[in-house]
């Protein structure tokens, strides 16, 4: 059995022969999805922290992008009450970690260097998916969008949930490599290549940047 790894070509051409593997390609109107780049996921000395430097500077990149075209930007975390009531008794067990993502506190506020605006939403969601028991979608389809640039952290985790339910609700999904991050190397090699596998296009971050700057002038976005 081999090593599931992304960038395999001797694997990929395996998943390409059991038919998995398709391109979704670029619809018309993307956002960008922006996953848990708060404090628990970005700080070393956190219990589920990694070094995040690189996707944070990539993540810059596409939020210059998606600003200057006034294209549609989400940002995540995940916060719970203080009493963790709300947290699930199963959840506790199985991920204890999330005992400690208290709403409010440094864990749970997005790194100031992502600078969110005041117009691009913060969504608290409880579970990995960002779209489970969230109105992300409703905002998706508000602002007409057919294709959800993922990304943030982690690999293995939030970003390949969050992929999933994309596809899953019909969403076109582009992860650009550089932008997504994991505190664990292998298993963030075996994501993206489960992500490019079954859920959306894993496409190189230059790449996707060049693809934005082609784009036609979108329409403007609504604001209340």
């Amino acid at each position: 059995m081999r090593q599931h790894a992304y960038g395999d070509p001797e694997l990929t051409k395996q998943y390409l022969e059991a038919g998995f593997g398709g391109r979704v390609g670029w619809g018309r109107r993307p956002a960008l999805l922006v996953i848990d780049m708060a404090g628990a996921w970005t700080r070393t000395d956190e219990m589920i922290g990694s070094d995040l430097s690189e996707v944070t500077r990539s993540i810059q990149r596409l939020l210059t992008v998606f600003r200057d075209r006034d294209l549609p930007r989400y940002f995540t975390t995940m916060a719970f009450d203080a009493s963790m009531r709300d947290v699930g008794s199963v959840a506790s067990r199985k991920t204890p970690h999330l005992l400690k993502m208290v709403r409010g506190s440094e864990r749970v506020a997005l790194i100031p260097e992502l600078e969110r605006r005041a117009d691009e939403p913060l969504i608290e969601k409880p579970r990995g998916s960002s779209f489970f028991g969230t109105n992300l979608t409703a905002q998706l389809v508000s602002d007409g969008v057919d294709t959800v640039v993922v990304t943030g952290c982690s690999t293995s985790g939030c970003v390949r949930a969050s992929c999933e339910s994309a596809i899953d609700l019909n969403f076109r999904v582009i992860v650009p490599r550089q932008a997504v991050g994991d505190r664990c190397e292998s298993a963030h090699v075996a994501a993206l290549f489960d992500i490019d596998n079954r859920y959306g296009d894993v496409v190189e971050l230059d790449d996707a940047l060049s693809h934005l700057a082609g784009l036609p002038e979108p329409e403007p976005l609504f604001r209340p």
